[in-house]
């Protein structure tokens, strides 16, 4: 079954309403997409992976991947597309006060966008997620731009950045993804994005079936 980001927003909200916190549903996001990272690459010690994110909760997800990444043997490098100050939620603001704490991560802030670059063999796109409309503004933009023009493997967190998951519609630009892993259920106009998505994963992220009565028909 099919979910509208409305719907998924909901469910989470009833998750959380009933003790399995957003920050559990985050940790599980990060730590699902690392292992298929590293079931792609086994040996990731020499790989050169870099995690773009946004100032929500894909890139809190993206955080958690870096996190996981680095207990693998790699040594990441996120760019932040933003100033620390304006992460949005709590969920998101301490996952990357641990990133901070960590020499096994390399950490740019790239609030302008001149200031990104991109060598990665691997490349985690944790900028937008579900919460896209309309254009795409800066620094946002020219990281999608990167992206699209580097030969890197490319993993998208939950919804290729630019991509409307409700619709599959891209408005303005969008990340081409080789894969996407998406969580809980597949959101509705995922399947007609294909040519963005690539390959579709869906993965369970502990959310209590529960969680969807009331929200699902």
């Amino acid at each position: 079954m099919e979910i509208t980001v409305k719907q998924m927003m909901q469910i989470e909200e009833n998750g959380h309403q009933m003790g399995f916190f957003r920050k559990l549903m985050m940790e599980n996001a990060g730590a699902i997409t690392a292992r298929h990272i590293v079931e792609y690459y086994p040996d990731l010690t020499s790989k050169k992976i870099t995690v773009f994110a946004g100032l929500g909760n894909n890139g809190g997800d993206a955080f958690v991947v870096a996190r996981h990444l680095a207990a693998f043997g790699c040594t990441p490098t996120v760019v932040l597309l933003g100033h620390p100050d304006k992460i949005k939620t709590e969920e998101a603001r301490s996952n990357w006060k641990i990133l901070e704490k960590m020499n096994s991560v390399n950490l740019i802030l790239a609030s302008d966008a001149d200031k990104i670059v991109n060598d990665a063999e691997v490349i985690v796109d944790g900028i937008l997620g579900t919460g896209i409309s309309g254009k795409v503004r800066e620094p946002y933009s020219s990281a999608i731009d990167v992206i699209n023009q580097s030969n890197a493997f490319k993993l998208s967190v939950d919804v290729p950045s630019g991509l409307d998951p409700d619709t599959g519609i891209v408005n303005d630009k969008c990340v081409k993804a080789n894969i996407t892993i998406t969580f809980h259920k597949m959101k509705i106009g995922m399947p007609k994005g294909l040519d963005m998505c690539g390959k579709i994963m869906v993965e369970k992220i502990g959310i209590p079936p529960e969680a969807e009565i009331g929200v699902l028909l």
